[in-house]
């Protein structure tokens, strides 16, 4: 059994913050999860154990898309027992099956969506394998997973609109700190990241980030846990802070994202960190979640929201700002089942 006293301290100080910084109902069980499979198999592990997979790896191939291994293999089997000679047509279903095919189009969208010229550079990004992912895709020689191509689609639509390169990014929710690797090595000089979020995905983005950008370069909960105010100027290239800790930031940021994980919290708790949000005068605000909301959770231990926060509530609580820009297709997503995993991207009213 591995031991991690640093997410054991800021568990249990979650214990005594205000309910709107502990897990949402969506959030409650997964979290116990989460540290039970990580204490048990290593968090260098993360990337290929199943809890971390269901909720905040995510894959184009197993379980994202809705196959099991084992119905993905019974699939594979039959077809090659059958049609023993149907070499491109078996081909063709292993790369539907694996997420191949997913995963190549939106690679296709950022080759024609992206201005290579223009900062933040995104054609040179190639993820790490840290974290033991068990879904990498490799194309031009750059490896991507999913998690890295939706922000880095998310960021090429955010520049079709700005003039001035974002320098301070607060994420909310960031999983396990893609988004802190890519504009790490976008170019941008000077570059600095903020990830806030609930334990123990704060401190696997904690662990990821050090990783890849190294410790010198990573701030941390711990390290930041008695201070009373934390001034942005004064961070390093990429900060992991609790949930609680946002109220004690100071300055102004340039980009606020959420991608995908605003959905999965109760409409009080997203109202609160976008007023944290314009507190800090953020310049731009790049959202991406599901249009319609997340599922409704029907019994207490079901995996869902208590009240679904669609995109019109986003829009309603952050009266401060202009709709720029809504996409689903092509920098988002629409489901088999007709939901729409849809951009918005916001800007300050001066």
């Amino acid at each position: 059994m591995n031991e991690y006293p640093e997410l054991l301290l800021a568990i249990e100080d979650m214990k005594f913050q205000d309910s709107i910084y502990q897990p949402s109902a969506f959030w409650e069980g997964a979290s116990h999860q989460i540290v039970q499979e990580i204490c048990e198999a290593g968090i260098e592990n993360f990337r290929s154990l199943p809890k971390p997979l269901g909720f905040f790896v995510p894959t184009y191939g197993s379980p994202a898309n809705s196959f099991s291994s084992e119905q993905i293999s019974q699939l594979t089997d039959f077809f090659r027992k059958f049609f023993p000679d149907f070499a491109k047509p078996t081909l063709a279903l292993d790369q539907f099956l694996s997420g191949y095919n997913a995963a190549l189009s939106d690679y296709r969208v950022l080759l024609a969506a992206d201005d290579v010229s223009k900062l933040p550079y995104l054609h040179t990004f190639s993820e790490s394998q840290v974290g033991q992912p068990v879904e990498h895709w490799e194309f031009d020689g750059k490896k991507y997973s999913r998690s890295a191509l939706n922000y880095i689609l998310g960021l090429a639509l955010l520049k079709k609109h700005i003039v001035d390169v974002p320098r301070t990014v607060l994420e909310i929710g960031g999983g396990f700190g893609t988004l802190g690797e890519v504009l790490a090595h976008s170019g941008i000089q000077d570059i600095r990241y903020i990830d806030v979020d609930i334990p123990p995905t704060s401190y696997i983005a904690q662990y990821y980030l050090t990783e890849v950008l190294g410790k010198e370069n990573v701030a941390t909960y711990a390290q930041l846990k008695t201070e009373p105010r934390i001034e942005i100027n004064a961070l390093p290239a990429a900060s992991v802070l609790a949930s609680w800790q946002i109220e004690k930031l100071q300055g102004k940021v340039d980009l606020f994202v959420n991608f995908i994980s605003f959905q999965e919290m109760e409409p009080e708790i997203v109202s609160n960190y976008l007023q944290q949000v314009a507190r800090l005068e953020t310049t731009w605000i790049l959202l991406r979640n599901m249009r319609e909301g997340k599922q409704v959770r029907k019994n207490p231990g079901d995996v869902g929201v208590d009240t679904p926060i669609k995109s019109e509530d986003y829009l309603s609580m952050l009266p401060g700002y202009e709709l720029v820009e809504r996409n689903v297709l092509p920098y988002g997503y629409r489901t088999v089942d007709g939901y729409h995993s849809e951009m918005l991207l916001l800007r300050r009213i001066a």
